[in-house]
């Protein structure tokens, strides 16, 4: 009888993962699943809980997790003394590295040199609420570089990711590969069709994600479309602000806040199927993929051209206004977008006629990178 061929044991190590949500939640549940489902790599989830209520040993959508205790509880420093100990003593083939932004990163890609592991790290930069924090982002990424330099491969999300860590790293194109989100929601129902004058944002509610730019801007809104109403489709630390924004802005009524089952990707694709447009104004995203989903499905997007965003903006997908806008100017991008059959009953969405990624063309390419690292390359 013939043994059976060992897979590659491969190990992503994240700061934060399922059931807490984000975009970098989403992306590591997605790529990981689709990896262990294709069978060609035994992978394992290695995360931090906050809580200490979580359990050390689980499994999210058939894919096996690890968790130990991180501090603060209410921060976002993920400082994990455990979080060395499985990777050094787990004999794995590779470790995959998501995020650059918290204690976390640095304290995998040290422990990956310790064991002689072989490690790959996808950046999944991002912005933040507190302007000390975000000037000190270069700085911060610049302490890291040394350990970048000593990756086997380095994955952006987008070109504007990969041309910010060549000018931090100082390496050259080849070093890096560029792996999108993906963007993938279930089929709304055949009747579920945009309710006029219905504008969406959606993500987690902190400043810098630029919902209360879009309260500012919806009295302007409404002098030309009178139904024009904001659903804020997020939870987060930033509520209170949004709520005493909306007041002050007169539109208290006309502006829903609201955050749906993180789960829920049915409910999420219904709201967005039942929106007229999406507006987009956060002052970072790597590369968002709550704007993938609703490009997918069709839905009209106005954003701010900054980041990643603005590869969507350059790529015509997004309809793009400056991330310091005046409330007149979004208000006017979104006033011509809501003007395009702005009635009840108006056809539903249709997906664009463009190549888009999806979860399951992010998992192959991410497979081909854990082949060529395996195999001793470096391209």
């Amino acid at each position: 009888m013939s043994r059976s061929v060992r897979r590659p044991r491969v190990l992503h190590v994240v700061q934060r993962y399922f059931p807490e949500m984000g975009g970098l939640e989403t992306h590591v549940a997605e790529v990981t699943r689709g990896l262990q489902e294709a069978g060609e790599f035994d992978v394992t989830v290695l995360t931090t809980d906050r809580s200490g209520q979580l359990p050390r040993r689980d499994e999210v959508n058939g894919v096996p997790v690890l968790r130990r205790r991180s501090w603060p509880r209410h921060g976002d420093l993920y400082l994990a003394p455990g979080l060395p100990a499985p990777l050094v003593r787990g004999r794995w083939d590779l470790v995959h590295v998501q995020g650059v932004n918290t204690l976390a990163p640095p304290v995998g890609m040290l422990a990956a040199i310790a064991s002689r592991t072989p490690f790959v790290l996808t950046f999944h930069s991002g912005g933040h609420s507190s302007p000390v924090r975000t000037a000190g982002r270069r700085a911060q990424y610049g302490a890291l570089a040394p350990l970048l330099r000593r990756a086997a491969r380095l994955i952006a999300v987008s070109r504007f990711e990969r041309s910010l860590f060549m000018g931090v790293t100082g390496l050259p194109q080849d070093r890096f590969t560029v792996i999108p989100n993906g963007g993938r929601l279930p089929a709304t129902p055949a009747d579920v069709r945009p309710v006029s004058g219905r504008i969406v944002t959606s993500g987690r509610l902190e400043r810098y994600k630029g919902h209360h730019r879009v309260i500012e801007a919806l009295p302007l809104v409404r002098r030309s479309v009178p139904e024009a109403h904001l659903v804020v489709l997020g939870r987060g630390p930033y509520e209170p602000e949004l709520r005493e924004a909306a007041r002050r802005a007169g539109v208290s009524e006309h502006v829903e806040i609201r955050a749906l089952a993180p789960t829920d990707r049915g409910a999420m694709a219904t709201e967005l199927a039942r929106s007229s447009v999406m507006a987009a104004m956060s002052e970072y995203e790597a590369h968002p993929v709550g704007v993938m989903e609703a490009v997918t499905l069709g839905l009209p997007v106005v954003g701010a051209d900054v980041a990643g965003i603005g590869d969507l903006v350059e790529d015509g997908l997004v309809d793009g206004v400056p991330v310091d806008a005046e409330a007149a100017e979004l208000a006017a991008a979104l006033v011509a977008r809501l003007s395009v059959g702005a009635v009840d009953g108006a056809a539903p969405h249709s997906p664009r006629a463009v190549e888009l990624p999806t979860w399951e063309t992010s998992v192959a390419a991410t497979a081909q990178v854990y082949r060529d690292v395996l195999a001793g390359g470096r391209s």
